[in-house]
């Protein structure tokens, strides 16, 4: 590990010490069951890690954020969010985002508030603030704070702050919500979400770890396996496999991406492309 993890895990103990109470958006995914633990471990019953359940999170993720914050003795509360319902979130333009973390926000402040927590959190890196993150503009406009990236916390450090503590994170594949497959201009529905949904989970089943089914519209789905992966789908049998459980999904048309999943595949087709 970079020397400066342990160091910065102890800054981050000390501004969670320092707030004296914290709700933190908890997702399950690696950098907010981290700075979760931390903060139940630093304060105890003060910090409240709340879960938002829609359409967007997969059953398998919520089911995992459940397993955590029971496994961990978290403070947790699961609640739900109707993003969308916002039209300017249903439209996917590229500030999705922004719209969804938005209406998180504004469910997660009236919470801290009713508890009397002094802040809300969420899991924002160091690694982040060069990236393009349109709901971290709402993070800042909601007055949310980001004590990982505060203490200058990277993506290798959590991980490996993460391994140390027996977190079950700690290696697990980045997994954005499932709105996050669909390409820009192409509505976000139910509908969809359901479909990349049971594509991702009949690509989980097969045996592989990272990946994404792209939904693209006009029923036509892209599928992209991390390069280290790729070497499996030479087997005939299996990229049939792969075919069968994305058609079975209700995808008329798939097509496997021969360069394989790579980070902010869709904003490559943005006006200015920046990386997410």
């Amino acid at each position: 590990m970079n020397s400066q993890g342990p160091e910065r895990q102890a800054a981050l103990d000390a501004l969670l010490h320092k707030s004296a109470s914290v709700l933190v958006a908890f997702s399950g995914g690696v950098d907010s069951t981290y700075l979760a633990v931390r903060a139940h471990t630093v304060l105890g019953s003060r910090a409240l890690a709340v879960t938002a359940a829609s359409a967007s999170l997969s059953s398998a993720a919520r089911e995992l954020a459940l397993q955590l914050a029971q496994r961990f003795g978290l403070n947790h509360r699961l609640i739900e969010t109707q993003e969308l319902t916002d039209p300017a979130y249903a439209r996917n333009e590229a500030d999705r985002c922004y719209h969804c973390k938005s209406e998180l926000f504004r469910r997660l402040l009236p919470i801290a508030a009713a508890e009397g927590l002094s802040c809300v959190a969420y899991g924002l890196i160091a690694d982040d603030l060069s990236d393009f993150r349109p709901g971290h503009r709402a993070a800042v406009e909601a007055g949310v704070r980001f004590p990982l990236a505060d203490v200058g916390l990277t993506k290798p450090q959590v991980r490996e702050l993460s391994r140390e503590m027996g977190l079950p994170t700690w290696d697990m594949p980045a997994s954005p919500c499932l709105a996050s497959r669909i390409a820009y201009g192409t509505p976000v529905t139910v509908e969809a979400l359901g479909r990349v949904e049971r594509a991702e989970a009949g690509l989980s089943r097969l045996g592989f770890r990272e990946f994404r089914v792209r939904h693209v519209g006009g029923g036509a789905a892209r599928v992209e396996v991390a390069p280290a992966e790729l070497p499996r789908l030479d087997d005939p049998g299996l990229r049939q496999a792969v075919e069968t459980a994305v058609t079975s999904a209700g995808y008329q048309v798939v097509v496997i991406d021969p360069q394989g999943y790579r980070r902010g595949r869709l904003n490559e087709d943005l006006p200015t492309t920046q990386p997410s």
